[in-house]
């Protein structure tokens, strides 16, 4: 474990007879508390899911919001030159989980005293497991199968990968124990939680509302039916109320704390990204009330009426000839980063629905499309109109397509969740890039380079069992 812990301890004090005291250096600590890494561990997280920056992440390209001006690599699903998934691989596993463990391990060593105290830390431990639960799953909908009960050992340098169905069921069952373990009567961690400041209430439902993301994630998988509704049943009505009680990482305005779309957009001074036309065309064609706070006003024609223009998805697009990434985004070092939001829920609520027929589905299909605008600044005034359309109207007959189209569209600048739910619902229709590596759509990262060196064994037989290690092998959950 790196970033915080080894940038903060400093050169231990060195034993000398009686003068120990004067070898301690007071002003910085030998350790670091347990909360400070949960922070940590929470930043690390939201930083991945955020980045633009293309040795870091690329699913806001990978779900064709944005397209690349000049270097179009990227767009072109070219994840190897700049060796994206080991860097990936290294944040989840060591910056995100490692230090998940640490802080579990020193929270769980102190000694509380009063009853409050020990409500308290009890509570704090559940949520470590819930973050844990979330990374986790973020990881197998990612790689397919990979290193979970022999992971994080620093005496076990070549882990034993773990068959990712059977990972996914036990994340469901640990997140499902965490959730009937949290007491909301008492607190936690106070400051140190940067997204909710400590409400237990708030993460028992952030809890509920991943319960039910990952039984939906199962939906095609046929031997886990039961399993799946189970889940949805006892998580649904103890998740999200309503958008105030989103789950959003906020930043703040100064570095090293900006959001990192901020550092990619703004303070690097570089034009590397424009609107895709995949998205602007679905919007320009359905009236969408959110291409204005997606985009920025930056063209005009020759009356001066504002028009959206996305470039060709991977090719290269000039800046100055599309659309740009709105500036109350790019310019905002405080903009938040949602780790999961209302309207998502309602998104998995209403395919829930909609896979039994319930009619129930088209309720929750309009509180999520509504929600969605509201919460990127438009209006219910906004949302009736749209929804009144009859390209946007839910239609049971064909649910996988709107539900996917419009969870898609509610996903920008969260790239992962926007991909992932273009591959399980196979809607929108994406643009093919004119030069795809391995000739076709991305459906998995592949495994690092540095596994196929340092735990070749290992790795051959996990590439074996999820099919090959290709971008397009399809995982388990996405064989339909």
């Amino acid at each position: 474990m790196k970033k915080i812990l080894y940038l903060i301890l400093v050169f231990l004090a060195v034993s000398c007879a009686d003068l120990t005291d004067l070898n301690k250096d007071v002003k910085s600590p030998t350790d670091v508390p347990g909360n400070t890494l949960f922070s940590n561990a929470l930043k690390n997280l939201s930083d991945q899911l955020a980045s633009l920056n293309v040795n870091v992440s690329n699913f806001n390209l990978w779900s064709q919001y944005l397209t690349e001006t000049t270097y179009t690599d990227e767009a072109n699903y070219n994840i190897f030159a700049r060796n994206v998934p080991d860097y990936a691989w290294r944040e989840y596993y060591r910056d995100v989980l490692q230090d998940l463990n640490r802080a579990e391990m020193l929270i769980g060593d102190e000694t509380p005293s009063g009853v409050a105290e020990v409500a308290a830390q009890a509570n704090s431990l559940q949520i470590i497991e819930i973050v844990k639960v979330y990374t986790w799953d973020l990881m197998i909908t990612l790689w397919g199968d990979i290193p979970y009960t022999e992971a994080l050992d620093i005496d076990n340098v070549q882990p034993a990968y773990d068959d990712a169905l059977t990972i996914h069921k036990d994340l469901i069952a640990r997140v499902s124990a965490a959730i009937t373990a949290l007491d909301v009567a008492n607190g936690s961690f106070g400051a140190a939680d940067i997204i909710y400041h400590g409400d237990v209430a708030m993460w028992k439902a952030f809890a509920n509302g991943l319960k039910v993301k990952m039984a939906l994630q199962l939906a095609d998988v046929a031997s886990e039916a039961a399993l799946v509704a189970a889940s949805i049943t006892a998580a649904a009505p103890g998740t999200f109320a309503s958008s105030a009680e989103n789950a959003v990482f906020n930043y703040l305005s100064g570095t090293p704390n900006t959001n990192p779309l901020y550092e990619d957009l703004t303070l690097s001074g570089r034009l590397d990204y424009v609107a895709a036309n995949t998205l602007v065309d679905m919007m320009n064609l359905l009236n969408d009330p959110r291409i204005s706070l997606y985009y920025d006003q930056n063209l005009e024609d020759s009356l001066g009426n504002v028009y959206y223009l996305g470039g060709d998805y991977g090719h290269s697009s000039a800046y100055g000839n599309y659309s740009h990434i709105n500036t109350a985004i790019s310019q905002d070092p405080t903009f938040g980063s949602a780790l999961m939001t209302y309207s998502e829920i309602q998104f998995y609520l209403a395919e829930a629905a909609a896979r039994i027929s319930d009619p129930s589905a088209s309720t929750y299909y309009d509180a999520a499309v509504t929600a969605s605008i509201i919460e990127w600044g438009g209006t219910a005034t906004d949302a009736t109109t749209y929804l009144a359309q009859p390209a946007v109207a839910y239609n049971q007959g064909t649910w996988k397509d709107k539900i996917g189209t419009q969870a898609w569209i509610s996903f920008y600048m969260r790239g992962y969740e926007g991909w992932t739910s273009w591959r399980r619902l196979d809607a929108p229709t994406m643009n093919m890039p004119p030069t795809p590596t391995e000739g076709g759509f991305p459906y998995r990262y592949t495994y690092p380079s540095g596994e196929q060196t340092l735990n070749g064994a290992n790795y051959t037989a996990a590439a074996s069992a999820v099919g090959g290690d290709y971008l397009a092998t399809k995982l388990y959950w996405d064989k339909n």
